[in-house]
């Protein structure tokens, strides 16, 4: 049971008007930015010996029942530590822990109830875009976003472990592919600087990321190890996002895990808007000339395919919210991106993600059969990957209004049918996708779709949910078919500027997990950023055949190259390389199971294969100017 703390209806806010969104129950008005992040103070009343967090639960009525535990002889640094954590959680939420109660009191009421959070609206198809990659229609709008890219910052979402894959670190350390072992965070900012060179900005495009408790100091670990990948560090911003006190019943009361400390949970990733507003980020790209803000998730290499035609479909149409979706099929468990409709005309409307479980059964009440497939065999309602680009100017003068205070939700699992007891203790969340619901009656939202494999193969399954899911006919969501994707989408790109390449004839095997091997392909950004870059670099008669392996990085062009095995050609900057008439053959690389039993880090394991490099021909050149390479 899922209830939301906004729903489709623009209804008036218990807070002031300043505010300009639709709530049936919004978080009461925050405390000035200035004292945003301060613990709220205590009544001058109080005893000065008391603390502060004693009196804050006092307050919600939660004191005795969370100190009744405490045995004698009393243990006064427990004690001050716990109430100091108590201090710490109210001063993050806006309002205090008394209005997270409220909220989580009114938000479970409605859970119990089965209030429908999207009572009275009548979905509509948004407008949007369905865009095939490197047609003339994305060449055009690719060419809008890379003269637009100069003015966009970016943002990743990145407050999650790798734990479900079965890897232990952060998953941005994670390699995208085993070709250079490239991790997620440097293949986006490899990405980011390839788009600035092709845009001539003259300073870094800048990245704003995300932590939580749990990754925060592993990602500065990974910028200090890779030396900020030759970065500035002032064109890198970290956000750390702070937790929630859990709640174990419908009254909000907190949970402990401990006699001195609150168990606490994430509060979910549209916290980010606040943090962009908390800290000055979004404040700051503005000032200094930005126009455009892109969301990305932490583990979805492909979506920088097709960004920038997004970004440009987004200046053409001018678009204030644009998602980025990939196409869904009826019923698919993935949220949609619909346009709903007051029928009775009290509130304008809105352009939003609706899940899957809330969109089936609200077009089954619209027209009588629910989610059903068009022409094409998929959805009208394209599906959401959280890959979003906002007009800047208008964010952040929303983010003034509402602090970037984002509609809350609690999905209590019940344990009885009367919906009292909870199976586990829920927390109040937030969701980024749901900023739509602070935008005004004449803004413009809107969507771009592509296919899967041009926008979207993130790794979010370990290997034995991956396998399961690729028996129930579903994406795998491993890491070994997000490696695949790449490949596959590396030699389309290649196939476009006339190039013969094809994959193996038959699919291999890890984990169970099936995998048809595309040459492994990787064309570094510095080589071609663009689909239209990449269209300059290659001409004449390129043939790669199957099994075979080729990085590019630099300023390379080919004509005519015949490779069977593996090449790696490297022009570092400021040289040239130009391969002309080159064929090349060895016996190149293999990939080798992983066997039972067998010790192998943990990246390579939720793989389920290791490269085997028999063979390679680099073609290296350091030297300044130009080197022309032939066979």
């Amino acid at each position: 049971a899922t209830v939301s703390v906004l729903n489709c209806l623009r209804a008036h806010l218990p807070s002031p008007p300043a505010c300009d969104t639709m709530s049936c129950c919004a978080r009461p008005e925050p405390a000035p930015k200035a004292a945003a992040a301060k613990p709220r103070a205590v009544s001058k009343d109080a005893s000065a010996a008391e603390p502060a967090g004693k009196t804050i639960l006092a307050a919600v009525g939660q004191l005795e029942t969370l100190t009744a535990d405490w045995a004698e002889p009393r243990d006064a640094t427990k004690e001050a530590e716990f109430f100091a954590q108590v201090e710490k959680l109210d001063g993050q939420y806006p309002g205090g822990l008394a209005a997270y109660v409220a909220n989580a009191q009114k938000l479970l009421k409605d859970s119990k109830e089965g209030v429908n959070p999207f009572e009275g609206c009548e979905p509509e198809v948004p407008a949007g875009l369905a865009m095939e990659y490197g047609s003339d229609e994305f060449m055009k709008y690719e060419a809008l976003g890379v003269d637009a890219v100069k003015d966009c910052g970016f943002v990743l979402v990145a407050g999650g472990l790798g734990e479900r894959l079965g890897y232990g670190g952060i998953k941005l350390e994670l390699p995208v592919q085993t070709l250079t072992d490239t991790c997620y965070l440097g293949f986006y900012l490899a990405k980011m600087d390839g788009l600035q060179e092709a845009c001539g900005a003259a300073e870094p495009l800048p990245l704003a990321i995300m932590t939580s408790g749990d990754t925060h100091e592993k990602t500065l670990a990974l910028l200090e190890a890779n030396h900020w990948f030759g970065r500035s560090k002032d064109s890198i911003t970290l956000m750390k996002q702070e937790k929630v006190p859990s709640i174990q019943d419908n009254e909000g009361r907190f949970v402990k895990d401990t006699p001195y400390s609150l168990e606490t949970k994430p509060h979910g990733h549209g916290d980010v808007h606040q943090l962009l507003h908390t800290t000055g980020t979004a404040s700051r790209w503005l000032q200094a000339g930005k126009k455009w803000v892109m969301f990305l998730q932490d583990t979805n290499a492909m979506v920088f395919n097709v960004s920038q035609a997004s970004l440009g479909l987004s200046v053409e149409r001018g678009f204030e919210v644009n998602s980025i979706c990939i196409p869904r099929k009826a019923n698919e468990a993935i949220g949609g991106i619909a346009k709903l409709v007051k029928k009775d005309g009290s509130a304008p409307p809105v352009t939003i993600n609706v899940e899957y479980n809330q969109l089936g059964p609200l077009l089954k009440e619209f027209n009588g059969v629910g989610d059903v497939a068009g022409a094409d065999g998929n959805s009208p309602y394209p599906g959401n990957i959280n890959t979003l680009i906002f007009r800047l100017e208008p964010y952040v003068a929303n983010l003034e209004k509402t602090n970037g205070i984002i509609a809350e939700f609690v999905n209590p699992k019940y344990a009885d049918a009367e919906k009292t007891t909870f199976k586990k203790p829920t927390r109040l969340e937030c969701m980024m996708q749901d900023y739509p619901k602070l935008l005004g009656a004449d803004a413009k939202v809107g969507f771009t779709t592509f296919s899967r494999l041009a926008a979207f193969s993130p790794v979010k399954n370990n290997t034995t949910d991956a396998a399961q899911k690729v028996k129930d006919g579903l994406d795998a969501g491993s890491a070994s078919v997000a490696e695949s994707d790449f490949y596959e989408m590396e030699c389309h790109k290649l196939a476009l500027c006339g190039v013969s390449v094809t994959p193996a004839n038959a699919p291999e095997s890890y984990c169970d997990i099936p995998i048809t091997w595309w040459p492994q392909v990787y064309l570094h950004p510095s080589f071609a950023a663009t689909q239209a870059a990449l269209k300059e670099r290659v001409s004449g008669e390129v043939r790669i055949t199957p099994g075979s392996t080729l990085y590019i990085e630099g300023d390379v062009e080919i004509e005519n190259l015949s490779l069977w095995g593996a090449l790696v050609v490297k022009a570092a900057k400021g040289s040239k390389l130009r391969l002309k008439d080159v064929t090349v053959k060895n016996q190149g690389w293999t990939y080798k199971p992983v066997a039972a039993g067998e010790s192998v880090p943990e990246a390579t394991a939720i793989r389920g294969y290791t490269v085997v490099k028999n063979e390679t021909e680099e073609i290296i050149h350091n030297e300044p100017g130009l080197k022309e390479i032939s066979s």
